[in-house]
């Protein structure tokens, strides 16, 4: 499963639809449908005709992540765009909006928030942000490993 390296390329800006209950016909025919790279682990997958595929070869999140970066020839140029659980793109919200949406101590503490329209989650930059642009820095230095820094989200 891809479901990290999905929402990673969320956390960078792209869309990247995932949905883990699709099997094989489904995920071409919604590839084929919306103009979609198919991005895969199963080399017989990533053989089907008529259908653009990537086949993810590395086990490492960073390494995948490069993997597509550079097979795909992506500059990530709107990191934190969009909401790396559902893929929609996130809109600005006051923070005074913000306010019944987040803990009373992130309300104090913090100025700027983003919503997602379809999810509802609010987010900011709390101590989750450093970790993810740590990550994203080590991206551009390909001796650098940052394994640990992968979601348990059964992806």
């Amino acid at each position: 499963m891809l479901g990290t390296l999905a929402k990673w390329l969320r956390l960078l800006g792209y869309d990247a639809y995932f949905d883990p209950a699709l099997d094989d016909n489904e995920l071409v025919r919604r590839a084929r449908a919306e103009d979609r790279v198919l991005l895969t682990r199963d080399r017989e997958l990533a053989r089907r005709p008529g259908v653009r595929a990537l086949l993810i070869e590395p086990e490492a999140l960073d390494e995948q992540v490069r993997q597509v970066l550079a097979d795909l020839d992506l500059t990530p140029e709107h990191s934190f765009s969009r909401c790396p659980v559902c893929n929609e793109p996130l809109a600005d919200i006051g923070r005074e909006a913000a306010r019944e949406w987040v803990p009373a101590y992130v309300y104090r503490t913090h100025d700027t928030f983003k919503l997602c329209p379809a999810c509802q989650r609010v987010y900011w930059r709390g101590t989750h942000w450093k970790q993810m642009e740590t990550f994203l820095g080590h991206l551009n230095n390909p001796k650098s490993e940052i394994g640990n820094l992968e979601s348990h989200d059964g992806g």
